[in-house]
This record gives C-alpha cells, structure tokens and sequence, in this order.
C-alpha cells in the first residue's frame, strides 16, 4: 500500500471512516500511519497474524454508481458509502446490487411514480435507465413474455422499511402495460384490492405509520396475449394479537378507527360507535390519529374498493357491523366476585347488549359462557365458572378469532371477484413479507418470521450463485467453485424432526404442557447444535445463530399461540347466530372440532392442526411456487428510526444490509471477478492507454488483451471470456488511475504551453507599451528644443514674405482694374446694340404672326361651318358643346403663354439684375486697396472695443457673482425643500401611475390568459368527449360485428381486437331519405393514364384547355367576318393605327418631358437665388466671393442653354402636331372611323387590366381633331400602371434595405456581446482569464462545428430532394409525353369523324346544329347507385388513383352530388348520401387504422368536404372570397349546419388517428436518434461504468437504434404525404407541433431517468441534434407552427449540462436561463450529472440547495416528467377553394361512368 492511498477504518458511530495514508506500509509494519478527513493524525494498529489490511477505497469517479457489482472494490464499507452517496447527495432512493434492487424509504413523497415514468421504463432493457421498482416490473414482465415462464417479485425489509408501496406499485405497473383485453377492467380490480388489504391489514407501529402485519403474496394472471385476467392473494400469519393489545404509540387495525370516524353518517347509527377514544381495543396505544391521515376520507376509500369488487351493500354493513361488535366485545365490564375466583357481566351492559343485537346472538347464553366453562369427564358435564384473568383471555380469544375469519373471508372474496374463467397462460407474484426482526423481546411471531426468512435467504443464495455460473459458463472462462453461506443447518433445526417446531406441536399436545417445559425439551435435545445456544441468565429463553444475527427468544406465551384456541361453547352461540351472513365467516367451524378429550380435561375445541404447522406448510408451498418461477429481488431498507425524510443512520443500515442479503450478494461477486466489460466499451474507455501501432490493428479484442497483458503482469486478476473481460476487485481501479495519470500529464502540458503563450503575449504586450512610452517621451523633449528656434524663424519669413508679396500684389492691382475698366465698356455696348435690334425684330414677327393667325382663324371657322351644315344637320348643340370646349382649351393655351412669358421676364429681369450685381462688383474691386486699409483700422478699433467689452463683461460677471451667492445663501434652504417636495411629489406620482398602469397591464394579462386558458380547456375538454363517443362507437360496432359473425358464419371466425372504430350508422335526423329518378344527360368520358404527378398544373390544364376550344368558335366567326371585308380597308387600316399611335405617344412623351425639365428649370432658379441671397450677406474673403461668383455665372449659362434646347423642341414638337393635323384634315371621316375601331379594340384590354375604369366616359365633347383625347387618356392609365410597378420595386428595395438593416443590428448585436465579454475578461484575474478565454474558445469552435454540420446537412438534404425532385419531373415529362400523344390520335379520329359526318349531313347542317349545354358544376346519379358511389370513391379508392389530379378530389365529386340533391330539393336522398359518406369515413378508417398515408388522405378531403359545405352554404361570412361563378355554386334550399357540425367531429377524430400513426411509428426512434445518436463524431463518451447485464437482457440486441438522419427521413416523409395530398397547411403546422412536442417530451423524460447521459458531452451532442431538428423546420418553412417553441425544454436541459455549476453567480445564471424547466427538473438533472473524467468536478450539495432556494418563488406543480401523451386541441380553419366546381374533371379510373354532368 503506497502513500495517499485511502482507506476505510471501523468507526464506532459512523461505522466506517475514511483516511489517506500518509507513510508507505512495509511488510512487517505494526500499524498504518493515517490522516483522516477532519486533518487529524491517527495511528492504526494491524493485525499482524489475520494479515487483515484496511479496506481500500474506490476513487471519486466511480462513486455514485446505479449498480453496487460495478464498484472497483467491492466490500461493506464501499456498499455502505455508495448507498450513502446516492440517498444523500443525490436523492436517489433505488439502487442496484447485481440482480437485487435496494430500495431506502425516504419518508416523504416523490415525483417518480406518475403515469408518464411508467412509460417511460415501459420497453427498456434493465440497466439502461436509472434503478426504479418500474424497471424490475418491466424485467419481470418482459421475461414471462419472452421466456414464457411465470416470475416472481420478491419484497422484503423491516418494518417501516416501504415494502407495501414497493409491491403496490410494481402491481400498478402490470395493472398499466398488461391492461385487460376485454372490458372486464379486472386491472383496475387488481388495485383495488390493495385499500382493503391496507385497511383490515395494515396498523401504526412505533417504526412505521401503515406497516403491514401480515405477509401477502398475490398472483396476477396473464392470457397469451399479457394481458391481465385475474389475480389470487396469499396471506400469512396475520398478527392477531394486535386485535387485544397494542404497545406504547401504536394502533389497532385501521377499519376499526376509520369505521369510529365515520360513525357519524346515518347508516352507521345503529352500530352504537363513538369516538375511538372510547374503546378499549382502540386506545391502549394512546394517540388514535396519525399525522396527515385523515380516517374518514380512507374509510371511503376502502367502502369504494369493496364496491369495485363487487361486495353488496348488505354484505359491507354485516362487515362493518362485525367489526363494531368486536369493539363493543372489549368494553365489557367484568365483574370479579370471591377474590376473583369467578367473575359475571352485567345483563344490562350496554356493551354486551350492542355485541349481541349487532351479532344476532341470544343474551342470555353469551353472558352466561363468557364466564363459565365446561368440564367434561367420563361420568358428567360441569359448569364450573372461571377467574377474572380466564375470563379476559377467553374474551379476548373469542374477538381474535371472529377478526381472524373476518379476514380470511374478506381475502377468500377479493379472490373471487379477481377470478377470471379464461385460462391462465402465467403469472407474475409479487410476494411482499417481512424481514428479518430482532426486538428486545421475542416471541412466537419473530420465530414464524425469522423461519421464513432463512428459507427465502436459502433461494436467494442459490439463485445468485446459479446467475454466476451461468454467466462464467456462457463466457467460457476457467473458474473455481466460490464458496457461499449454506443456512440448511439453521433450516433442519427449526422444521427437520424432533426440531424445535416438532417438539412445540408435541409439547401441545400435552394435557398439561408448559413453555418451561418446552424449553427445557430444546436444551436437552439441541444444546450441541452450532446454531442453538442456550442464555446463561434465563432458563425459559433460548438462542438461534440465524444468517443475519443472533435472537434471543422467550418461550414464554409459545404453546398458547401455537394453539390458536377458542371456547367451543362461544363458537356454538356464533353458529346459532340469527344473522345469516356470519355463518359464512364460520364455514369450518363444525370440521375444527377437536376429538373428545379426555377425563378431566377442559371443554374447549382446538383446532386440529397448530399455528406452526399450518404456517410451516403454506411455506412449503411458498417455496415451491417460488422455484418454479424466475424470482425478482428487491430489498427494502429503512435509513433511520424518527421516520425523517432523507436522513441516513450508517448502523441500521448496515445492520440491514446484512439481514437482507445484499452483502452475501457483494461478498459472491467479489469473490470472483466482479468488474466486466465488454470489448467495446473497453477499447472506448481505455484507449488512451494505448500505444499507436495498437490502435492501428482492426481487431478491437486483440488490441484489448495486448493493453492488458501489458499494463497488468499477474494474469490472475482478469480473464478474457468469449465477449467481455473479467477482472478480479481493483483492477478497474487501478485502470482507472493509469487513464487519470494520462489524462493528468496531458493536462499539464497543455496547462503549461497556454500560460507560458499568455505570458509571453504579456510580456509582449508591456515592451511594446513601454517602446511607445519611450518614443513619445523623447519625441516630447525634442520638439521643445525646436518649437521655439522654429517660431523665431517663422516670424522672421512672415514679415519679409508679407512685403515682398505686398509690392507684387500693387503692381498686379492696379494694371487689373485698368484693363477691366475698358473691357467693361465694351461689352456693355456690344450687348446693348444686340438687344435693341432683337426688340425690333419681335415688333415685327409679333405683328406678321397676328395677320396670319387671324386669316387662318376665319378659313377654318367658315370650311368647319359649311361642312357641318351639309354633312351634320340637327347636330346644332353639339357643335355649341365643341365650340365651348375649343374656347376653354384656347383659354388654357392663353394662360400657359401669359405664364411662359412671366418666366421669360422674369429669367430676363434676373439677368439684367445678375448684370447689375457683376457690375457694382467690378466697381467696387477697384476700390479695394483703400478698403483694406480702412478695414484694418476698423479691424483694430474692433479689436480695442472688444477687449473693453470683455473687461466689462469680467466686472459684470463678478457683480452677478455676488449677487447670486447672496442670492444662494438667502434662498439656498428654501430651494432645497421646494426640491425635495417636488421630487418626492413627482416620484409618488411616478409611482402611482407606475402601479395604475401595471395594475392595468397585470389584469389586462390575466384576463387575457385567462379567457385563453378556459379557451384551450374547453376546446381539449370537447375534443376529449369526441374521442370518447369515438372509442364507445368502437365497442358498440365491434360488440355488433360479433353478433353478426356469430349469427352468419357456422364455423368459429375471430374479429381483430386492435381495430380502432369510427364507424357509426346514427343519422341525423334534420334531412329525411329519398329515392331519385333517371338521369337525363350523358357525360363523356376521357382516360387519364399515367397522370401521376400533376395534380398541382390540372386546374390550370382544365381552365386552358375551356379556353382553347372558346377561342376556336370565336376564330370561326371572325374568320366568316373577315372574308366579307375588302382588303384595302384592312391595309389602310394596318397603315394608318400605327402612325397614330406612334404620334400619340411622341406627343405624350414630349409633353412629360417638358414638364419635368419646367419644374426642374425652377428649382434650379430658386436654388441660385438662395445661393445668391447667402453669398451677398457673407463678406468672408475675396477667394470666397470670386468662387461663388464662378459658380453662379456657370449654373446661369447651363440653365440658359438648357432653355434654348427645350424651346427648339417646342417648336419642333408645335410643328410636327401641325403637320400630322393637316394630313388627317384630307381623310378625317375615314381616320375617325378607323381610331374609334381600334380604341373600341384597346379600351377593354385596358380595362381588363385595369388600365381604364370600367365606367365609360362621355368623349363627345371633341372636335374633329379631338378623337387623340381617348388615347392620351388610355397613356395616362399606362403611365400610371408603370408608377405602380415603380412603387412596387421601391417598396422591395425597402424591404432588402430593412433586411440588411436586420443583419447589421445583429452583427451589432454580437460585436456588443464581444465587447462585454472582452471588457468582463479585463475585470479577472489572470488564472480565471486563462479559463474565461479557453471558454469562449471552446465555445466558438463548438459553433464553428455546428453551423459547419448544419451547412452540410442542409447541402446534403437539399441534394437528395434535387434529386428526387427531377427525377418526379421527368417522370412527369415522360407521362405528359404520351398523353400529349394520345390526345392527338384522339383529336385526329375527332376531325376525321367530324368530317364523315359533315359530308353525310352536309344537306341538313342547319337542322342539326344545336346549341352546347354549359356544365353547371353538379353530378347527377340514381338511388341504386348510391353503394357504388361510397365503394368506388370512399371504401375502396386508394390515395394512389387520384394523386395525378386535382388535389382533394373525392371531396369537390362528393359536394357536386350533394349539389345536384340540393338543386332537385330532394331532402332523402341528400341525408341518405351524407349518412353514407360519414359512415364509409369511418369503415375506411377502421380499416386502415396503422396506415399514414390513408388517414391524412382522407383527413384532406374531410376537411376539404367540411370547407365546401361552408363556402357554399349561402351564408355572407364564408362568402368574401368567392367569386360569382362560386356564388353562383351556393346550395339554395336545405341548410347542412347539423351535418357540418358532424364532420367537424369527424375531422377531430381522424386528426387525432393521425397523430397516434404517427407517434406510433416515431416513438421508438426518439430516444437513440436525438439523445444517443453520435452526430458529432468522437464527442460521446462511454460512461466510465455501468450496469451489468445478465442474459435476461442481454440476449436482447441492440437492433432498434436509430440515427437522427433517419427520424428527418421520416419527419420528411410525413410533410411531403401530407402536402402532397392538399392538407391544410394551418393542420400540417399543428401536427408537427404535436409531434416535435412528443420528441421533446419523451427525450428529456429519459435523460431525466438516466444517469449515464447527463454529462457535459451529451448536453453538446444534445444540442447540436436539437438543432438539426429546427434546422428542418426552417427548411420547411415551419417556424410559425409553434414547433420550435416545444423543444424549449429539451434546449434549455442541453444548456444546463454545458453550464458552469460551482458559484452563487452559476446559480442565478441557471435559474434565469432554464425558465421552461421545472424545479424538480433543474434539481433533478443536476443531481444525475455524472463527471465522465476524474478532473472534473461533482455537483456539490450545496449548490443544489443554493438552486433550490432560488427557485422557490416558481411554485412549480411537483412534477418531474412531462405528459408526452398530452395533444394540443386542434383547430380546423376555414380555407376556401379558388377552383370552380365547373372546371373540375372526373378521371376513367375512379370507375364512375354512372355519374352524369348537370
């Protein structure tokens, strides 16, 4: 043993210590040199000749473990620690030991028997989730259906130790996963048994508060099917004694103190029953209540159970009332009389009186025999009266034996009631009996007890050491029989002959035997015994050595239990009772006579055999039943005597732990090799310990024993078996602290390598600071040196610069103005002459213009005149209106000259002031020199009145200076409380308008999450009630296809149970049935083959293909029209609209542009005299005024050439009008015509694409000329078509513009969060800076990793859906190919019989021709085609038929028919379809109960039927979207709001169908895709070690794994079936919301049961999985659905594993971030965390306490896993059908050929 080893030393309180040995021991050492835990020094003595060392002590990382064999070493301390551990730190109360699960009472109640954690562990092999009673039923049940032989559950502890729960919940198992097949509910029977079993059984001890005192086993029977058909219940030794006599703080039976609670209610007056305060038997143990048990409500309990069970009413009073008389027996006041020699009762006690009336016994006998006896001899009978001692007893054994077959009555009952007539195929016992006792006082009951226990110890022992053999033999290893303890020598002393019960039954039967004399009968016949022993102060006592411990039993009271005797006289009156009930409590009353005794002896009946004997053979048979089948063990422990809830005393539980064997278990394991591991998991764990080449090898078990044979030199200690090493104690330890060295070494070496790279980036860092420091500083000192030799110098240049430049800038001046004077002048002339002669110019063009405007003026007025009166006589006031609109327009036109000529003026007005302005400047440029003169006086002068007033200013400053601390001090206090009320004034009005609006807010919220909560909990209550009428309609028809079966078919044919039912044939009674005549019309049919794929492009194939065949007639009639008409009216007509609309559009465009530039030209206008107006206050400099000034002159001349350009093409634009007005003056009537002809043609294009309102305008206002007016109108629409699309792009852009805004406040966002990161990292110290920063490394890589992976996934899925994708389009292609070809085949046979018949009928054409019918959108059919009908389109119709057409098609033919029945008003034949529909629904749905595809088929078309009933219904609120052609479809005569209503139940119950298909096939995939599944390669560890797997489990593969790519493969297969089929796709998000809550729920579920994946590793793995899953639903555009929002859960448990769990600060992190986790969640988690490495840290107590006292304000409901079964309510919205009734076509496949179109 080596230094800093530790070990376990024995401890008188604690049992066990732990030390650390501080010296390395030597061989030959007399003590050991120790530090214990508490830093003191201990010197521990050894004990040199037993070679005994300490116990040594598993590390840390193996602490903690779910199974007891998996520890390193295995020993009671190790046992003991773990326990410990487990209970304390973490909570756990179930723990494995091999094939036994130790379960320790916690004495308060926890949330881990709910309804979900029973599924949950329903299907689990055991081992792979936590230890729980769940997983040994599970293992138990399991094994019966694979092995097909009966198990057995055994129970066992102390008392107060949990057995009964223990038992009664693993039944509530079987009574959950094996519910009856038949509607027996014998499962809810089997549980009820359990209050009444609790009531007569079960009593308030000094140990335990419901402690059962008796023993049980109960049988629960299966069919072959595993479901439960009935049960059988054993019962052992029920502690009678109890009924007369209990100890200091105990109770009685709890019937008789809930019966005296409930002596209130009327039924009960008669039974005479008070308080239980006032009966003797109920209050010898002094308080009759027990804390947080309310009698009264159990009596209730127990009064419903005996009712489930089918006890009469009649028969619960005689048991109540038997029970009240047992009570009123006890207070009997006995008389003494001759010093207690005899004794008498009252005749008129009260007590006696209730006894007998309740018993319906006489009075007079049974006060008479309660006090005297008979003594029968060979002559006579005496009557001989008894003593007040005899008296009591035999009172008291009277009350024991009516309680005693008052039980055995009730136990026979529940037996009968669990009956079952269906043969039994096996069984599963749950035996649940006491442990071993040992008291100070011992009698006859610990002896029955302690007996049974060695037996059940003796199984147990076998069977541990047959699992181990067989376990060695299957591996194939070589080893050594293990010795093991045998107790047959205990057994053979207590049953074999002549032992101690063979003796005590002689003994009874001795007339006058006593227990002294029994007692010396085992000392003279087993004092030699080793497992007997004789006291030495006691000669009436003796000892047995039992497996556990010592007992010390009295003998005294052993033959008189053993007896088990009544007065023969007493049962005589029970037999002669008047209630006719009691006999049955009494059936064996006249066979348990004893034979006659002999002269002398007391006249009593005894029952023929004794108590021991009875006891010793329903063990017998115990034993047997229990060979027969596979045993189960669980071991319950009680961790301390105050009954306090997670306080654990180390010397009871020891002491028990050796009692129930799981130390003999521990002491077997140890004694061979106790640690196994797979080869696998071996490789995985320790494959760090391995060299390169190893790893190199493909052969894992090779590499496995080459490590092995390397690292371990005695080949003792391990053995290699066919699939798993096997290692003796303390190798796994020591292979774990090989692979903790290494891990520790490479720790330190990246340790040391990133603080020697931080330090060095320090150091760097301050030499680099300390260089700048450095340069500035001399840089600092050298230009102090230079500034002032630099200034001095500067000074010196300024001044002779100054002068130099002065004299240049004179010469330069004054030659400047000289030339500008003369040039001035000269251009001022030039510009002079030239606007006088242009002023002449206009004179004249002004007066030529007029002339010649009047001439044309009065031709055209009198050729207008004169035309009109030959060609329009009576058109008088037409020509008045024209000639108004002529003058108006000629206003107009006078009004925009007036206004071209202000602007002309005004731009000439502006020049001549710009001329002006330019001139004064010249002027006063040349003054310039004697202003700067002047300027500078002025400069100092300012600069003098400057410095005054600044002096002013000081002494004005210091006065107010004054005045104002004058001011301060005077008002300064006055302020200050003006302030402060103020403030406090303000605050409390903050404050109060705070509270108004958060009052506000708060009941705003509440009442509306309460209205929506009552919402939700109406529409789930409600779609529960549909589901219930659904599974009662399923009874209802399966019960009739029975009766039908059996009325048709002679032979013996069975109905499939696991068919669900949602057929009904109830019909509503709004609509009565009918039959219906002939149909009239024939429809004509086309195949559709091959249309698989199409069904998203028929409807716009079906509305082309109406519109070829219109638009064929229409080209007929156009084309009879066209050959009528000349050909030069086409090819003038061709000519002469394209010259008018290209005139027209010319003259359009050119007048847009002139605007535009109008308005241009004036913002520049006004922008040059702002420019001006700022530039003429600013006299800065003359740089300044002479750049502006370039500025202004440059923007005058562009805006001046600009006009000219735009004046020209007026002209021109004038001119080109003119020309095209004269040409069209020759041929007017022709062009009018012809313009009116194709506006006619335009005008309802345009108003078909809203270019022109569809309200025509007057347009008879224009003259001749004015026919241009209709089509500058129609551009003005078209420009305003184009503003839109303009607006339209605009708002896109927006939009774009938003999203990268969006980007950059996250990229904000995240450059924030690195700020704060980088500024909190600068606030630590240097160590947590090193962590902090490896943190955010590790975090950023991990992101890194988990965009990377989701980038592939994605590119990966998208591939595979390309993929799939084209090959359906080419399909596709393929299909539409040949149909493209038989269309033409068909439309070639068309032409050529349709030109047969031409040329046949060509002399009658026109008596033939008839006019086309229009398909008015219904289908008409017979009454006997009804059947057909549903068949065809319903009950037999596969989703595959229709998939190449319109989507939800059974639904629009289904409503078509509905239509034709509304139409003809035939109210039966539309109730008998709709019936017929509703009931085909749901034959089809009850067929194909497990199929996806089928119900989300017809889950579409029933919702698709449902919106067509309401689109069409007529009513205005489901009418909006319709078009008139669908108002036009509205049924008009019958209102189907009743048959609405039934398909909306129906829609309910499909939906619900399809979310049980669907998480029926997902459920297995769940757990190994999202929470086991490896998507992150090498990121999962092996835990370090596990539960060992016996073959029960292990013969079972691991086949059912699955990836998390395959569950997205189903989660796709889902999406496309149901999109594919046209389901809603408000319905689709509501099903992945169910399902993705389903996943959530039943992940974190199991990660809340399994220790092995709460790690930090699986939290990662976890988390990058979840993101896979929101991943897809982005991708399929699914994040509105809510989904992503039911993995909330499951994420913020993936975070809570990745979080630091150390400070205060972690705490709070963790109770802000996990808000959707509840606190039994948080706290569970954390206690299950299990470190998959040595360096890392546990979870501390503390911690968890510190979360817990945060989290206490939540007030969470106390539930731990989440109900995966919940289903949100499901909503149905309304979504109308933009296809048309009419366009619709019926297929050749769906066989409908008696359908006829209306």
């Amino acid at each position: 043993v080596g230094g800093s080893e530790l070990v376990w030393i024995p401890d008188p309180d604690e049992v066990w210590k732990s030390a650390e040995i501080i010296k390395d021991y030597k061989e030959g050492d007399k003590s050991l040199q120790l530090k214990l835990e508490d830093e003191t020094l201990y010197e521990y003595p050894l004990d040199l000749q037993g070679h005994e060392l300490p116990f040594l002590r598993n590390p840390d990382i193996l602490v903690g473990q779910n199974d007891l064999t998996a520890l390193s070493y295995l020993h009671e301390p190790a046992v003991l620690h773990n326990l410990k551990v487990r209970f304390l730190e973490s909570n756990h109360i179930y723990t494995y030991c091999g094939i036994v699960l130790v379960a320790i009472n916690p004495y308060e109640p926890l949330p881990i028997y709910e309804q979900d954690v029973i599924y949950a562990y329903s299907g689990q092999n055991m081992g792979d989730m936590d230890p729980h009673i769940f997983a040994v039923a599970e293992e138990a049940y399991k094994q019966m259906a694979r092995d097909e032989k009966n198990q057995s559950i055994i129970v066992s502890g102390e008392s107060g130790a949990g057995k009964t729960v223990s038992a009664k919940y693993a039944m509530r198992f079987f009574a959950t996963v094996g519910g009856s097949a038949s509607d027996t509910n014998i499962e809810a029977k089997v549980l009820a048994s359990s209050p009444i079993m609790e009531a007569i059984g079960n009593a308030k001890t000094t140990r335990n508060d419901n402690s059962s005192r008796f023993g049980k086993y109960i049988q629960i029977g299966f069919d072959k099917k595993y479901h439960i058909i009935g049960a059988n219940m054993r019962t052992y030794l029920l502690e009678k004694s109890r009924v007369v006599f209990q100890a200091e703080d105990e109770r009685n039976y709890h019937i008789f103190y809930q019966l005296c609670a409930s002596s209130s209610l009327p039924e009960f007056k008669d039974l005479g029953l008070t308080c239980a305060e006032d009966f003797f038997y109920t209050s010898q143990g002094g308080d009759t209540s027990i804390d947080g048990v309310d009698d009264a409500a159990d009596f209730e309990k127990t009064r419903h159970a005996f009712t489930l069970l089918g006890v009469k009413e009649s028969h619960q009073m005689t048991i109540f009332r038997i029970i009240a008389a047992i009570l009123h027996l006890g207070n009997l006041e006995i008389q003494g009389e001759r010093d207690g020699e005899a004794c008498s009762v009252s005749s008129e006690d009260e007590h006696l009186s209730s006894f007998c009336s309740l018993l319906g016994v006489e009075h007079s006998q049974m006060q008479h025999w309660l006090c005297h006896r008979k003594l029968v001899t060979t002559a006579e009978t005496l009557v001989k009266s008894m003593s007040l001692h005899q008296v009591e007893n035999a009172r008291n054994a009277l009350a024991k034996h009516i309680y005693a077959q008052l039980f055995t009555w009730i136990v026979q009952h529940i037996n009968v009631a669990l009956h079952s007539t269906v043969r039994q195929h096996s069984f599963i016992g749950v035996l649940d009996i006491y442990g071993f006792e040992t008291f100070e006082v011992n009698s006859f009951e610990q002896f029955c007890i302690n007996y049974a226990n060695e037996k059940l110890q003796q199984q147990f022992n076998s069977h541990v050491f047959k699992l181990e053999q067989e376990e060695y033999m299957k591996e194939e290893i070589s080893w050594t029989l293990i010795e093991f303890y045998d107790n047959q020598p205990c057994i053979d002393l207590i049953e074999a002959k002549l032992g101690i019960l063979d003796l005590l039954d002689e003994e009874c039967k001795v007339p006058k035997g006593t227990d002294q004399n029994w007692a010396q009968k085992l000392y003279d016949r087993h004092g030699a015994s080793q497992h007997f022993q004789k006291p030495r102060m006691s000669n009436t006592s003796f000892i047995i050595l039992h497996f556990a411990d010592k007992v010390e039993y009295q003998s005294e009271g052993f033959l008189e239990k053993n007896r088990d005797t009544v007065y023969e006289e007493q049962i005589n009156i029970l037999k002669n009772s008047k209630v006719k009930a009691l006999e049955a409590l009494n059936p064996a009353v006249s066979s348990l006579n004893s034979p006659p005794a002999r002269a002398g002896s007391v006249g009593r009946f005894t029952l023929c055999h004794t108590h021991g004997w009875l006891f010793r053979n329903s063990l017998r048979l115990l034993m047997e039943t229990l060979n027969a089948t596979t045993p189960h063990y669980v071991r319950c422990i009680k961790p301390n005597d105050e009954k306090l809830p997670f306080k654990f005393d180390p010397k009871r539980a020891v002491q028990q732990l050796r009692a129930c064997g799981v130390l003999e278990t521990i002491r077997i394991s140890a004694a061979a090799f106790p640690s196994r591991w797979s080869y696998p998991d071996f490789f995985n764990r320790y494959r760090v310990l391995m060299n390169k080449r190893d790893l190199s090898k493909n052969d894992k078990k090779q590499i496995c024993q080459t490590l092995l044979k390397d690292l371990i030199k005695d080949p003792d200690k391990f053995q290699f078996g066919r699939t798993k090493i096997f290692f003796r104690a303390g190798q796994v330890a020591y292979l774990e602290k090989l692979r903790a060295d290494k891990f520790r070494a490479a720790t330190i070496m990246i340790q040391k390598t990133v603080r020697g790279w931080l330090q060095r980036a320090k150091y760097q860092r301050l030499r680099r600071a300390a260089l700048a420091l450095q340069r500035f500083a001399r840089g600092h000192l050298a230009r102090r040196w230079n500034l002032r030799r630099t200034r001095a110098a500067i000074i010196l240049q300024k001044q002779y610069r100054m002068v130099r430049m002065r004299r240049a800038f004179l010469r330069v001046r004054n030659a400047t103005l000289t030339i500008q004077a003369f040039a001035r002048g000269m251009f001022v002339r030039r510009i002079y002459h030239q606007m006088l002669t242009e002023h002449k110019a206009a004179v004249l063009q002004k007066h030529v213009r007029g002339w010649l405007a009047r001439l044309r003026l009065r031709r055209a007025r009198a050729r207008s005149a004169q035309h009109l009166k030959k060609l329009n006589i009576g058109m008088e006031n037409k020509v008045v209106q024209l000639q108004r609109k002529v003058d108006e327009q000629n206003k107009e036109n006078k009004l925009l000259n007036e206004q071209l000529s202000m602007l002309t003026s005004a731009h000439s007005s502006e020049v001549e002031k710009l001329k002006k302005e330019l001139q004064q400047y010249q002027q006063s440029q040349r003054g310039d020199g004697k202003q700067l003169l002047s300027l500078q006086e002025e400069m100092e002068q300012l600069r003098m009145e400057l410095e005054r007033a600044h002096g002013e200013r000081e002494v004005m400053e210091d006065s107010h200076g004054k005045e104002r601390d004058l001011l301060r001090k005077v008002r300064l206090p006055r302020i200050s409380d003006l302030e402060e009320e103020n403030a406090l004034l303000k605050r409390e009005k903050e404050e109060l308008n705070n509270s108004i609006l958060y009052e506000f807010a708060q009941n705003t919220v509440e009442e509306n999450t309460q209205m929506k909560k009552e919402l939700e909990e109406e529409r789930s209550r409600y779609q529960n009630l549909v589901k219930e009428y659904a599974s009662l309609e399923q009874r209802y028809d399966n019960l009739r296809d029975e009766i039908t079966i059996m009325k048709h078919t002679p032979g013996h044919r069975r109905n499939p149970s696991n068919q669900s039912s949602l057929e009904s044939d109830s019909n509503n009674p709004s609509i009565c049935t009918s039959e219906v005549g002939d149909t009239e019309d024939v429809i004509q049919q086309v195949e559709e083959i091959g249309m698989e794929k199409a069904a998203m492009d028929m409807t716009l194939f079906l509305k082309l293909q109406k519109r070829v065949r219109e638009l064929e007639l229409e080209r007929k009639k156009l084309q009879a029209q066209l050959e009528k008409k000349e050909q030069e009216s086409k090819k003038s007509q061709a000519r002469d609209i394209p010259e008018i609309r290209g005139v027209l559009e010319e003259s359009c465009g050119k007048r847009q542009e002139l605007e535009s530039e109008n308005k241009k030209l004036k913002n520049e206008l006004n922008e040059l005299r702002k420019a001006i107006a700022d530039h003429a206050t600013q006299n800065n400099s003359c740089s300044d005024v002479q750049d502006s000034y370039n500025l202004l002159l440059n923007q005058l001349k562009s805006a001046n050439e600009e006009l000219e350009v735009r004046k020209e093409e007026v002209l021109i634009l004038r001119s080109q009008i003119m020309k095209a007005a004269q040409q069209k003056e020759t041929g007017k009537d022709m062009v009018k015509e012809k313009v009116m002809n194709f506006l006619s043609h335009i005008s309802p294009i345009l108003v078909e694409t809203h270019w022109l309102p569809d309200k025509t305008e007057d347009w008879g206002y224009l003259n001749e000329d004015g026919e241009l007016g209709l089509a500058y109108q129609g551009l003005k629409q078209v420009a305003r078509l184009l503003e839109a699309q303009l607006q339209e792009q605009k708002r896109e852009h927006e939009e774009e513009v938003e999203a990268l805004r969006n980007e950059m406040d996250l990229m904000q966002e995240e450059l924030e969060k690195q700020q704060q990161a980088f500024l909190q990292s600068l606030q630590l110290s240097p160590e947590a800076k090193v962590d902090f920063g490896l943190q955010q490394e590790i975090t950023r890589l991990t992101n890194e990793n988990l965009v990377r992976g989701c980038a592939e996934n994605t590119e990966r899925r998208q591939k595979t859906d390309l993929k799939e994708l084209l090959e359906k389009l080419e399909k596709n292609e393929k299909k539409l190919k040949k149909q493209l070809k038989i269309y033409r085949k068909k439309v070639q046979d068309f032409e050529g019989d349709l030109c047969e018949w031409r040329s046949r009928e060509g002399n009658m054409q026109m008596a033939v021709q008839r006019k086309e019918k229009d398909f008015q959108g219904m289908l008409e059919y017979c009454k006997e085609d009804e059947p057909r009908l549903i068949r065809n389109l319903i009950t037999d119709l596969k989703p595959q038929a229709v998939s190449a057409t319109v989507p939800c098609l059974p639904a629009y033919i289904l409503y078509m028919c509905i239509r034709h029945a509304d139409y003809i008003n035939d109210d039966q034949k539309l109730n008998s379809l709709l019936t017929s529909t509703i009931n085909g629904l749901k034959k089809v749905l009850k067929k194909h109960h497990n199929d996806f595809e089928m119900t989300s088929f017809w889950l579409a078309n029933t919702c698709r039927l449902l919106h067509c009933l309401k689109q069409y219904s007529g009513e205005e609120c489901f009418m909006t979207q319709n078009t008139a052609k669908q108002n036009e479809h509205c049924l008009q005569n019958f209102d189907l709001v009743e048959y609405r209503h039934a398909f909306s139940q129906l829609s309910i119950q499909i939906y619900q169908q399809l979310i049980n298909v669907a998480e029926t096939i997902l459920h297995p995939m769940i757990v190994s895709a999202v929470l086991e599944d490896e998507s992150i390669p090498g990121l999962s560890s092996v835990k370090p070690l596990g539960y060992r797997k016996y073959s029960s489990n292990s013969a079972e593969g691991d086949n059912n794994s699955y990836t998390l790519d395959e569950m997205i493969h189903q989660l796709n297969t889902f999406h496309s079936i149901m999109c594919d089929q046209g389901l809603d796709p408000e319905i689709i998000q509501q099903v992945f919301k169910q399902l993705f809550y389903m996943i959530n729920a039943v992940t974190l579920n199991n990660l809340l049961l399994r220790k092995d994946v709460c790690s930090w590793n699986t939290g990662m793995q976890l988390r990058f999985n979840i993101s896979q899953l929101e991943e897809w639903l982005r991708g399929k555009n699914l994040q509105q659905s809510g989904a992503a929002k039911t993995l909330e859960p499951l994420i913020q448990a993936a975070q809570l594993l990745q979080l630091k769990k150390k400070t205060s600060e972690d705490a709070n992190a963790i109770c802000s971030l996990c808000t959707s986790l509840m606190t039994q969640q948080i706290v569970k988690i954390l206690n299950l965390y299990t470190p998959v490495n040595e360096f890392e840290e546990r979870v501390t107590v503390t911690f968890i306490r510190n979360i817990q006292v945060n989290l206490k304000e939540r007030n969470d409901p106390p539930q731990l896993l989440l109900d995966f079964k919940h289903v949100f309510p499901v909503q149905f919205p309304y979504n109308p059908s933009a296809i048309t009734l009419d366009s619709i076509h019926l297929p050749a496949s769906l066989k409908l050929d008696f359908l006829n179109k209306v």
